[in-house]
């Protein structure tokens, strides 16, 4: 089954990461924070002020090469003033270069300033060129750079939650992509600060245009169990040495999604039903679950490493409640005989509590 799927999977394959990265402007979207139009303005005038003067010295610095009506020696005002009605194509004619340098000088430098001081006036006619070439070179950037980050596939309520889940236990936003279908959701998670990439992420070509190969961590948050085992499969082809976190509606789906490659499975129906019968007889223990869950205040359950005079101890004698020991990426209680000394290598499970 996992060989047909795989098949499958390639042959819907249209090649997403062999295009440019102009080409992946709309697909990727790398976010940006807006900025005030007036800072726009003042950055604009600033960068043509400065364009003046750059070509106004290099004038300057070449004044014997030219003349003006009155045959006078050229002052840097008068340089200045060469200078702008040349780049604003105004061209009184009353100082012109007449020495092959000085005309050399304004082909090489004088014309492309010319072009840049025009295209930077007209730049609100050319935003839409200049956002698609800011927004590869962006993409090309990341691209280039991005390693060890977490990709969660699905911006529905599952991933909006693990999303919050991450933000709220200090992950950075650019250090998560998220894959969706749907461009609304996309730009939820855009306004967020999170990378975007739309396309579906059963292809292997719009996971790897999240960089999923270089990824720590994969996030599965699909609407559908069958859905799940695809992307998780694909995942685990693309990405064999990153962890994979999947969520299923039915507990009988569980062993799919292991057999594809899946790391943790979470059962999202039985999970909410437990919580539901629970909140029927004691609905305090639901509001302090609830707690655990949610990083941003209260307690949470969070995973440390091991303190050198720690060491030889038991979790049990601790300052911080510990729930569990994971040694050898496996979880073991607290209470079992095999964890009643901590070793150097060991990771704690415990309750730290989260100010506001």
């Amino acid at each position: 089954m996992a060989g047909r799927l795989r098949n499958r999977l390639l042959n819907t394959d249209t090649g997403l990461t062999d295009r440019p990265d102009f080409a992946l402007v709309g697909v990727l979207r790398i976010p940006e924070f807006e900025q005030s139009p007036w800072r726009a303005i003042y950055q604009r005038i600033l960068i043509a002020l400065t364009t003046l003067f750059v070509a106004a010295m290099v004038v300057y610095v070449d004044r014997d090469g030219y003349a003006d009506n009155q045959d006078n020696q050229l002052s840097f005002l008068d340089a200045f003033y060469y200078t702008t009605v040349s780049l604003s194509t105004t061209g009184y004619g009353d100082i012109a270069p007449i020495t092959p340098s000085a005309r050399l000088v304004n082909i090489l430098v004088i014309t492309p300033l010319r072009v840049f001081f025009l295209i930077l006036l007209v730049g609100t006619t050319l935003s839409v060129l200049t956002e698609r070439s800011r927004q590869a070179f962006k993409i090309q950037r990341w691209r280039r750079n991005v390693r060890n980050h977490t990709v969660v596939v699905g911006y529905g309520t599952k991933g909006r939650t693990a999303i919050a889940a991450m933000l709220g236990d200090g992950v950075s936003a650019s250090d998560i992509v998220v894959v969706d279908t749907d461009q609304s959701s996309l730009d939820a998670a855009s306004n967020l600060g999170l990378v975007t990439v739309q396309g579906s992420a059963t292809r292997s070509d719009v996971l790897r245009l999240t960089g999923a190969q270089y990824a720590a961590s994969i996030i599965v948050a699909t609407n559908r169990d069958d859905t799940a085992v695809l992307v998780t499969l694909t995942a685990r082809e693309i990405a064999p040495k990153a962890k994979i976190v999947a969520a299923v509606r039915e507990a009988e789906n569980v062993h799919l999604l292991r057999q594809s490659g899946a790391d943790s499975v979470v059962v999202s129906s039985e999970t909410a039903g437990r919580l539901l019968g629970i909140a029927t007889t004691t609905p305090s223990v639901v509001e302090m679950m609830e707690d655990l869950l949610t990083p941003e205040a209260g307690f949470a359950i969070a995973e440390r490493e091991v303190e050198r005079d720690e060491i030889g101890g038991s979790p049990r004698h601790l300052s911080d409640i510990v729930l569990g020991v994971v040694r050898d990426g496996r979880l073991v209680r607290v209470g079992s005989p095999e964890v009643d000394a901590i070793e150097a290598d060991d990771r704690l499970l415990y309750i730290r509590r989260v100010s506001n």
